[in-house]
């Protein structure tokens, strides 16, 4: 491996299968992955095709022991509980993930959280190398005035809310007549699209009952969405803006001025495929949106809307106003905006009477204990997948053995396909340091399969397996199929291990 690595005192130990460093693999790669979303179930995926592909080309065997760690007590992160209910041709993924997670190869270990039960130490112990898809679940601080407001909300709680995360709360306060979103982006999207649906709308969905009653008595009649840059900008997919496109009972209401881009502005998104399609969909919005006004205030359908959904363009959230300690307004900046999206301040504000709002303006990848941190570009310090001890620039150096993938490498940007292309670098840079070791990659002393499984029994840890996750994915189901629905999802984490465990 590079000189440049920390070096790993374990790694001329001799192995517990009687195999020294430096001969051919006796046993196969063992594999720790913290995180059983998106990201770390690709990965594994990946990873045993890559080996399966060109493992015994490399020295490192064609075959590996993939033990994914998950904090929750069921897999698929993201997917499960980042994602929209009404969303589901995106959920679609999750049974691919299910696949996968079917392999013998791979281990599930859900209920278990690194840094609580399990700590770097005993992963090195056990594992030649450790993955680390710990994805984002808090919200970026939103840094102006009155953010501390009663009414002001991340998006991250809300999200949390509305796809039933386990211990999320019981009720969301939807009081609030004028609310604001501020973000130009998909969360910010999907954020605004439950607040604006009515509840009989997601019954075909996987909503819990809870949200289903909580929404079905928001009281909501007005939303305000401010995005800081134009339409050229904007972070959209067209899946999302054809999702807008479709909510019955609201009328979409947009300044036409917004959408009067110079040329250059124009040629500068063409340049992009993504960004072109976002673009001409959005144009399409406005053209709807014109058509809603000049047929005296319809929705999509034509019927009389019943709630208005206004998007402004060009439009920095300056400061959140209050009265007596809770949201009462919200005060917003025109911007301009360079062909290279170069953002400008004008100086010129416009004040909206608003009573909540929620900000989704991006994620922070979560901080892993004793892994180094990038507080500048919010990932766990890596380059290129290869986990450092401090960021580049910083002067760190790569740690052997750690890796890094999906938004706790990248950053929370891009959909869930995009963690395919992420895990391809992280693994084949993985499987190059591995290639490259004296050991062929084995530097684990303690080798037993069921290792973990001792580790965590003498600590009264019961983690859960995909045996436990198919015992909860049976109860929705059955539950769903009561009144009509596919599932209804169980919210309650002592519920889900109660089931899982066949309690």
């Amino acid at each position: 491996m590079s000189d440049s690595k920390v070096n790993d005192s374990q790694e001329n130990a001799a192995l517990e299968d009687g195999t020294q460093a430096g001969a051919p693999a006796a046993s196969p790669l063992r594999v720790a992955v913290i995180g059983a979303g998106p990201a770390g179930v690709y990965a594994s995926d990946i990873l045993l095709r890559q080996l399966k592909e060109k493992g015994d080309q490399l020295g490192l065997g064609s075959g590996a022991r993939i033990d994914l760690f998950e904090k929750l007590p069921v897999p698929f992160g993201l997917v499960r509980y980042g994602v929209a209910p009404d969303h589901p041709s995106i959920k679609y993924i999750a049974g691919a993930l299910e696949k996968t997670l079917d392999n013998p190869e791979i281990h599930l270990y859900a209920d278990v959280e690194f840094g609580r039960d399990i700590s770097l130490d005993d992963l090195r112990q056990r594992y030649d190398v450790i993955l680390f898809a710990t994805g984002a679940v808090d919200d970026r601080p939103l840094e102006i005035p009155g953010h501390d407001l009663e009414g002001v909300y991340g998006a991250a709680r809300f999200v949390e809310w509305y796809d039933g995360y386990p211990g999320s709360r019981e009720q969301w306060p939807l009081e609030a007549e004028k609310v604001a979103v501020i973000g130009g982006g998909n969360v910010a999207m999907d954020v605004a699209r439950i607040l604006m649906r009515r509840a009989d709308d997601l019954l075909g969905t996987d909503i819990p009952d809870n949200v289903y009653r909580g929404v079905k008595g928001n009281k909501a009649r007005e939303l305000h969405m401010f995005i800081r840059r134009g339409p050229a900008q904007a972070k959209f997919s067209v899946q999302e803006l054809r999702e807008l496109e479709k909510l019955p009972g609201v009328q979409i209401i947009i300044d036409g001025e917004d959408f009067d881009l110079d040329q250059e502005t124009i040629e500068k998104a063409g340049q992009d495929k993504l960004t072109r399609q976002m673009l001409e969909e959005l144009y399409a919005v406005k053209d709807m949106a014109d058509d809603m006004e000049d047929d005296g205030g319809v929705d999509f359908q034509g019927d009389p809307a019943d709630r208005k959904y206004y998007i402004h363009f060009y439009s920095m959230p300056a400061a959140i106003m209050g009265r007596e300690g809770h949201v009462d307004g919200i005060r917003v900046e025109r911007t301009r905006v360079t062909p290279d999206g170069v953002m400008e301040e004008t100086g010129e504000y416009e004040e909206f009477p608003v009573q909540a709002v929620y900000h989704a303006i991006g994620y922070k990848p979560a901080e892993v204990k004793g892994v180094p941190y990038d507080f500048t570009r919010y990932t766990l310090a890596n380059e290129h997948g290869r986990v450092y001890s401090a960021p580049q620039a910083d002067g760190g150096q790569a740690i052997e053995r750690l890796y890094a993938t999906g938004w706790a490498k990248r950053g929370p940007v891009g959909l869930i396909g995009s963690t395919k292309s992420d895990a391809l670098e992280t693994i084949g840079n993985m499987l190059d340091d591995l290639a490259s070791s004296d050991s062929h990659g084995r530097f684990a002393p303690d080798r037993a399969d069921d290792s973990i499984d001792r580790l965590l029994a003498s600590r009264g840890i019961r983690p859960i397996d995909f045996a436990g996750w198919k015992r909860v994915d049976a109860y929705e189901r059955a539950e769903g199929a009561k009144v009509g629905r596919e599932h209804i999802k169980v919210t309650d984490p002592g519920q889900l291990r109660r089931l899982a465990h066949g309690e």
